[in-house]
């Protein structure tokens, strides 16, 4: 579905930030200056969302996770709300340095809350002393903030998608070193040339980010419903001529008498 200029102008996803703070590369998509902010282009912006969309619905359908990033307040609720909803991993607290670049130590870190949730389970953890359990109730809570929601994520993501590149910049980084395709929400404050799917807009307004939020994980919904179909279509395949052998089974039984 095609985004309307309309829509994103009513949650104020044209707003950029001072024109003295602004970096030069964002110029292709500044429309204008207004009262000494810069006004983003939103026709291009609309573009800009559909061919984001269109490569992450492929990413989505190949079965590989988007790992969706925003620390900022303002952002952290709404990027952890529609994440979840298509169950993508996502970080909304402290970046973990080395999420990316050093996967394996994380993976260590996510397996170590796995074997605690075991520990509970089986009874282990009744048979610590109460100092003990203390302490691996607070290791266990310090985990599930940082690395709960990558919890299902066992290998490095197929694409990064960030809010603010600027305060996400180590996140970036370390994208950039793997060569792991970044997708982003860039304001006029930020230079776009570090990230391979730019959606130029506001990143400070929760109704903008909603906005973008909302088409970007649109799309990769639709490229999962096309995975999950194109499932079913090979599974149906592969039962077709099983339920002819069952049909043809009695006829040849009939033959027979």
């Amino acid at each position: 579905m095609a985004v309307e200029v309309k829509e994103l102008l009513e949650a104020g996803v044209h707003f950029g930030h001072l024109t003295r703070k602004w970096d030069p590369n964002m110029a292709p998509y500044v429309y204008m200056e207004r009262n000494g902010i810069h006004i983003i282009n939103l026709y291009k912006t609309a573009a800009k969302i559909d061919e984001a969309g269109a490569a992450l619905a492929k990413i989505a359908a190949s079965g590989r996770k988007i790992l969706f990033v925003a620390t900022k307040k303002q952002a952290k609720d709404i990027v952890a709300e529609k994440a979840s909803a298509i169950n993508m991993p996502y970080i909304t607290e402290r970046w973990p340095g080395g999420m990316l670049t050093n996967f394996v130590t994380i993976r260590k870190a996510v397996k170590k809350m796995a074997s605690i949730d075991r520990m509970k389970k089986d009874g282990t953890f009744n048979t610590l002393s109460k100092k003990e359990r203390l302490q691996v109730d607070r290791l266990r809570a310090k985990l599930e903030k940082n690395l709960g929601s990558i919890s299902d994520m066992t290998r490095l993501p197929g694409a990064l998608f960030v809010v603010d590149i600027k305060r996400e910049h180590i996140a970036i980084k370390e994208a950039q070193k793997l060569n792991i395709p970044i997708f982003a929400m860039v304001d006029t404050n930020s230079d776009p040339r570090q990230v391979d799917y730019v959606i130029p807009a506001n990143d400070d307004a929760s109704k903008s980010i909603n906005k973008i939020l909302t088409h970007v994980t649109d799309a990769v919904a639709g490229g999962l419903a096309e995975r999950k179909a194109e499932k079913e279509a090979v599974a149906a395949e592969k039962e077709a001529p099983k339920a002819e052998a069952k049909k043809a089974a009695p006829a040849v039984k009939e033959e027979e008498e």
